[in-house]
């Protein structure tokens, strides 16, 4: 694929130039050429050739950039899992993809039920990144969703939608990363935000800082945009709430770019947020992680581009080869501002949910344009197209929301919840905002007060730890709409006032 022979050949060329700072440690582009040769001589030689899914445990470290590109060019896929995540969980996406081998840099891992590659041991043979003949077709990643049954939903994106992806971006004249580049990577590995905030850097022959797990994030970033003089800022919204009381100490002409993505971006704090970085161009990115990372962007600027509805900037329109269609509950167009749930079609599109055919029923249609048959994905996103061909953000359509970034299935939560209740009483999960602006989760139980630790140690036990609620309630009777269903615009009110 092309993009994996441009990384091989940015790697190359900028062999002495800084490619990542980690742990307050700089790395060169031959440091990590290093550790990706280490990783792929192991995996040629060691690892079966019909093991196209190799488990990575995404620890904050030279070796697991450097898996991740020694499996591309060795044409296999990373099935990324978080070291933090309930072990149980992690199994059961191995479980779920069939995986035998985990590429893990752990100290001690875990995984001793699997092939484990210990890649902090391995001996450095020869410098090899020679990349292999890869099919478009083939798998480069599986990221693993929040789903409404307790199991976790696979999006497989192959190469070719990578590499459809970065020729997207690199289309885009308004956006392009340098060689003297400083890049934030603020994402955990398993969120789909992180393959732009490593390939990009990576492809430019740029330098990528690292946010340490154990580190304060929103605090950590505002050292290093203070300190390391970023130019390059990749963010969910929800951290500018956090780094909203620095905002007068910020003033960085330094940093060029600033991309959000992940959440609404509100128009208000983008503002605010506007006038610490004077020289910097700001983009609201969208996508969803079915359609690779990004689909299109708004170019926010508070002289010239601040379009927004209801407070939230506008997503703006899509990017090169990708088609955006707003409809009804039938799937068909509706007018120009009127509002429909967002549709997705173009290369970029997962090939469908790993072995889900009942939710690829759901969630994926075809239609006949000019002749051809077009595949979209609906994103539930519910958004309208005004007269400028502007596409602006209105909410959601179904029960997913987004905590940090991440989107969860409020479905999931209260499924583990009544799967442990010792009650036989209705729980809902609901989505509230805390007071710096960020969705928090809560729980509510129509019931009277009763004993509830023994289900939260459940639940820390399966689900990450932004998917644990921080509030709950408990409430005599829930509130009903008039056709019978859980009322959950009223059951938010009771954790507002409360």
């Amino acid at each position: 694929m092309e993009y994996i022979v441009n990384l091989q050949q940015s790697i190359l060329k900028h062999s002495n130039k800084h490619a990542f700072y980690i742990g307050n440690i700089f790395y060169t582009y031959k440091d990590f050429a290093v550790e990706i040769s280490k990783i792929r001589f192991h995996i040629a030689n060691y690892i079966d050739p019909s093991e196209q899914l190799i488990g990575l445990v995404t620890n904050d470290d030279l070796q697991t950039y450097a898996s991740i590109i020694a499996l591309w060019l060795e044409g296999r896929a990373y099935v990324p899992v978080n070291p933090s995540t309930p072990v149980e969980r992690n199994i059961q996406i191995f479980k779920a993809t069939e995986t035998n081998t985990v590429i893990d840099s752990s100290q001690n891992s875990i995984y001793s039920d699997y092939n484990v590659v210990a890649s902090k041991s391995l001996k450095f043979t020869e410098l090899n990144l020679e990349c292999k003949q890869v099919n478009p077709e083939d798998i480069a990643y599986i990221l693993f969703t929040s789903g409404t049954t307790g199991q976790p939903k696979g999006v497989p994106i192959t190469f070719n939608n990578v590499n459809s992806l970065v020729d997207a971006i690199d289309a885009e004249p308004d956006f392009n990363l340098l060689a003297s580049d400083r890049c934030l990577q603020m994402f955990e590995l398993t969120f789909d935000f992180s393959v732009v905030t490593y390939l990009f850097p990576l492809l430019a022959g740029a330098c990528i800082y690292t946010i340490p797990k154990n580190a304060i994030k929103y605090f950590y970033i505002f050292k290093l945009i203070q300190e390391q003089k970023l130019s390059v800022l990749t963010m969910v919204p929800s951290i500018l709430n956090y780094l909203r009381p620095y905002f007068a100490e910020i003033n960085s002409p330094h940093v060029r770019y600033c991309s959000f993505g992940g959440g609404a971006l509100h128009n208000n704090i983008a503002e605010e947020w506007s006038n610490c970085l004077p020289n910097c161009k700001i983009f609201n990115y969208y996508g969803p992680t079915e359609f690779t990372v990004y689909s299109g962007f708004y170019p926010y600027n508070k002289h010239t581009h601040t379009k927004a509805l209801n407070g939230i900037i506008a997503i703006g329109t899509p990017q090169k080869n990708t088609k955006y269609l707003v409809v009804d509950e039938n799937n068909k167009e509706v007018p120009l501002n009127t509002v429909g749930e967002l549709c997705l079609s173009g290369p970029q599109i997962t090939p469908g949910y790993w072995k889900n055919p009942e939710r690829n029923a759901l969630s994926f249609f075809n239609i006949k344009e000019n002749g051809k048959t077009e595949r979209y994905y609906k994103t539930g996103d519910l958004c309208l197209k005004d007269e400028d061909g502007d596409f602006l953000y209105a909410g959601r359509a179904d029960f997913q929301v987004k905590i940090r970034g991440y989107r969860v299935e409020l479905a999931e939560i209260e499924y583990h919840a009544k799967a442990i209740s010792k009650k036989k009483s209705n729980i809902v999960a609901i989505d509230i905002t805390n007071d710096l602006g960020n969705a928090e989760l809560g729980l509510a139980f129509e019931d009277a007060p009763f004993e509830t630790d023994y289900i939260f140690d459940y639940l820390k036990g399966k689900m990450p730890d932004y998917m644990i609620p921080r509030h709950i309630r408990f409430i005599k009777e829930f509130p009903h709409s008039l056709n019978g269903k859980i009322d959950r615009k009223a059951l938010r009110t009771f954790f507002l006032k409360n």
